[in-house]
């Protein structure tokens, strides 16, 4: 039986490639639609980004590939609405795509919760205001965040051009021993390639903006491929947490 196919709503252009190399591995249709708006790592121009038109547009974008689930790829464009709004929003975003639909932040508590992780460092691409909500966002779902950086890139764009050499740079400096993983926040960072140098450097478990996205989708698709090449996360079959 074909698996389903899963659809991505992601901002722009930076590090969409992660969805055809992940695709690849796990043998599953990851296509992507792309809304544009300011690539700001701000408040308001997040906010923007996140909106109902943009993901509806997003939405609209997806339908002719039929998926089985939609999930909308950005985490500051969705945990800067808070815990109470980014639910709001996937409500929203499901309602017009008519299949099941999650985002990022979302992706990274049930990923966290599927691993039975409850202490977790943060290493984050964005301005230290903005990665502080992220922080507020993890301990709402009662994941204790024992430390958090912010590297202050005010861009997407400038994340996109980050190397594996930085993004290793980035886990080995941010990681924490009391953190049971560590989470790199950013859709914009690639990271599919590098997570197992990532989890053999830190020695537990890498969680990363796209790898838990595409986790996400695959799981609202009810479907479960596992890749040894995409971290802990992908390596086994799992119970499914949450709906």
């Amino acid at each position: 039986m074909q698996a389903p196919t899963v659809g991505f709503i992601y901002p722009d252009h930076a590090a969409e490639d992660d969805y055809p190399h992940a695709a690849a591995a796990l043998g599953v249709a990851l296509p992507v639609a792309h809304i544009y708006g300011t690539d700001l790592h701000a408040v308001p121009e997040l906010l923007d980004l996140g909106s109902p038109d943009k993901l509806r547009h997003g939405a609209e974008l997806l339908a002719p590939h039929r998926p089985a689930a939609v999930v909308w790829a950005c985490t500051s464009g969705s945990f800067v609405y808070g815990p109470r709004g980014a639910r709001e929003q996937v409500r929203a975003l499901a309602e017009v795509a008519g299949v099941p639909a999650s985002s990022t932040s979302l992706a990274f508590v049930e990923a966290a919760r599927a691993l039975d992780v409850r202490t977790v460092a943060i290493a984050a691409s964005y301005p230290d205001a903005v990665a502080r909500l992220f922080v507020e966002f993890l301990a709402d779902a009662g994941i204790e965040v024992v430390s958090m950086s912010s590297a202050g890139i005010d861009t997407a764009a400038e994340v996109g051009t980050l190397d594996s050499d930085a993004v290793l740079r980035l886990a080995r400096t941010n990681d924490h021993p009391d953190a049971a993983a560590l989470l790199i926040p950013d859709t914009a960072m690639h990271t599919l390639a590098v997570l197992p140098e990532l989890e053999t450097a830190l020695g537990k478990p890498v969680l990363t903006a796209n790898q838990v996205t595409i986790w996400e989708g695959l799981r609202l698709a009810d479907t479960d491929p596992t890749a040894t090449t995409l971290g802990t996360l992908f390596s086994e079959r799992r119970t499914h947490v949450g709906p």
